[in-house]
């Protein structure tokens, strides 16, 4: 297990999806977390004392800013797109390629850093399921767990509830929104506080398993 780490520096992706804003604005409140890089193909927009901005155009070729990623101590990797519409190859270049590379550089850069990614309540980590999305997913959980980086965390949240003053929610989920607090009586519901928070603490405080349910990430948040 790495060694706990009070306070820390992270690299955030994916800050212009729900996901990736809901853990940054956590990150920014929180005491624990020194510095924040925001790694993203578009520019976030917001300042904030401690947040930097990093541009890339190709998350498989990150030499030309290598310099800026290291001296970081943990990566909240919560970038990611809808399999709807693209075939098995398609989607495994996204979610598994991409992400497999992008985590192999960091793991040359920052060997100790401690990896939490985002794939989905759902993930099949046999890799021999039905689902095409389910599969890939399993997929890359597995490739992370043997980089050699301090540790892997894979989560997979389900439903989540946004945090206030959020930006980055789509227009079908403002929609699902108004039905989660009847969804949230038959399925396990998480805010995006508690997200990002166990994330946190995956740094802060660890966690014995290095795939978290629902119900890991809402113990971890405590």
């Amino acid at each position: 297990m790495a060694n706990r780490l009070e306070k820390f520096r992270v690299i955030i992706t994916g800050v212009t999806g729900m996901v990736g804003e809901g853990v940054l604005l956590e990150c920014l409140e929180s005491p624990a977390v020194e510095h924040v890089l925001v790694l993203g193909r578009r520019p976030y927009g917001v300042t904030h004392p401690k947040l930097e901005e990093c541009i890339v155009k190709d998350f498989t070729d990150l030499g030309a800013v290598e310099d800026r990623l290291k001296g970081y101590d943990a990566c909240f990797n919560c970038a990611g797109v809808s399999s709807a519409g693209m075939s098995e190859a398609e989607y495994t270049k996204v979610a598994y390629d991409m992400v497999l590379s992008f985590a192999a550089a960091l793991a040359k850069l920052n060997p100790k850093m401690i990896f939490t990614h985002v794939t989905g309540a759902g993930t099949d980590g046999t890799e021999k399921g039905r689902v095409m999305w389910s599969r890939v997913k399993g997929r890359t959980e597995n490739a992370l767990a043997r980089l050699p980086l301090g540790e892997v965390y894979n989560f997979r949240p389900g439903l989540m509830k946004p945090t206030k003053g959020q930006r980055s929610i789509k227009t079908l989920y403002r929609v699902a929104f108004v039905l989660m607090p009847i969804a949230g009586l038959f399925f396990p519901m998480l805010t995006m506080h508690q997200v990002g928070r166990a994330m946190i603490h995956a740094v802060t405080k660890g966690y014995a398993k290095k795939v978290l349910e629902v119900a890991d990430i809402a113990a971890l948040a405590e």
